[in-house]
């Protein structure tokens, strides 16, 4: 099949991608405005490949996005494109705003009228699957999982927007029959993160000898998911997933964030130590973000059981690898931290 991957410059589309690459048929066009989070290196190993092609885009240009539709003629478009970081989101909502509701409502209206003009098979298959986040349900307590059937309730300016593009999504499949699928992850990890998400922010001050931030007591809790378990599960949703669905995807690991942040130090106590003990001395806590939700924790049975999925890292062989990837691929962060200004401190409301 053609697919169409917005966001495919940033950590979780272009893990997509590469993952598509090596273990599909499929053939790729990525379409990415490249933001500061977004940098054509993380997809140069498949660049060259006759099944890739790249087009720069603002999906919210609405004209941009119907020509790309046109040219390409996907069977599925997976809109990934977003902005993600909510200490950003409280900062300046209003890219948020911009980017994941117009944007996500210019997607639909190309995604509409090129689905109208098909044909036969072609109409038949061709899915939206909109990429979301476990944010909108809102906050736990101590006990309880989101499940698909869990009321809204976000609570940042992020996944208040998030929120909206969902809403957005079931209501072009309610109201004009569109073949839409969405999927609700975890806080997801791995390889090419963009340093300002905890795990890569913590293994990159970490090696520059820097202070650890953790937001306030570091109790919040996070279900922690594998990037590359998730686009395995994101190619079984919209290749296998019934329209008009939505599906949980999650690792089965939560962790509270300082238990994170320790982890990380663990590990890099012992592949690259630093020269005044443990990299967990240099753990400082500090102001906390303004309205950070208590936990999160998904309930992934609705696609482990009509699709088969299953994760397949654990938390602690996904944050070896992880951290085995920064220590591997220094050139690829230390630019971004030298040039993008990752690792400052945003979102607290002054």
């Amino acid at each position: 099949m053609r697919i169409l991957v917005t966001g495919g410059a940033g950590f979780i589309g272009s893990a997509l991608i590469r993952h598509l690459i090596a273990n599909s048929g499929h053939e790729v066009l990525n379409l990415d405005k490249l933001t500061y989070a977004g940098t054509l290196s993380t997809v140069a190993g498949v660049a060259a490949n006759p099944r890739y092609r790249f087009v720069q885009a603002d999906i919210c240009d609405g004209a941009k996005v119907a020509e790309a539709m046109a040219s390409f003629r996907p069977d599925i478009v997976t809109h990934l494109a977003a902005e993600s970081h909510v200490d950003r989101s409280i900062d300046g909502p209003d890219a948020f705003i911009r980017t994941n509701i117009v944007g996500t409502f210019r997607m639909l209206a190309a995604a509409r009228d090129y689905w109208s003009a098909l044909k036969g098979e072609e109409r038949d298959r061709f899915r939206f699957h909109h990429i979301s986040t476990d944010e909108v349900y809102g906050s736990l307590g101590d006990t309880g999982l989101f499940t698909e059937d869990t009321a809204y309730d976000p609570r940042s300016p992020y996944s208040a927007s998030k929120a909206g593009a969902d809403h957005l999504v079931s209501a072009w499949g309610h109201t004009y029959g569109l073949p839409v699928l969405i999927t609700n992850c975890s806080n997801n990890y791995g390889p090419y993160h963009f340093p300002e998400k905890l795990i890569p922010l913590m293994i990159v001050k970490a090696l520059a000898g820097e202070a650890l931030p953790v937001y306030g007591a570091g109790d919040q809790v996070r279900d922690w998911l594998y990037v590359d378990d998730h686009v395995r599960a994101l190619q079984a949703v919209f290749e296998r997933g019934t329209p008009g669905h939505t599906y949980n995807v999650g690792g089965d690991s939560e962790r509270r964030n300082i238990e994170v942040v320790r982890a990380v130090c663990a590990i890099l106590d012992r592949l690259r130590p630093g020269p005044d003990g443990s990299h967990a001395d240099r753990i400082v806590h500090v102001a906390d973000r303004p309205g950070h939700d208590r936990r999160y924790a998904i309930d992934a049975a609705r696609i482990r059981r009509e699709l088969g999925w299953e994760p397949l890292e654990s938390f602690e062989s996904g944050l070896e690898k992880t951290v085995r990837w920064y220590l591997a691929h220094e050139e690829w962060w230390r630019a971004i931290v030298r040039d993008r200004d990752s690792g400052r401190r945003r979102g607290l409301a002054a």
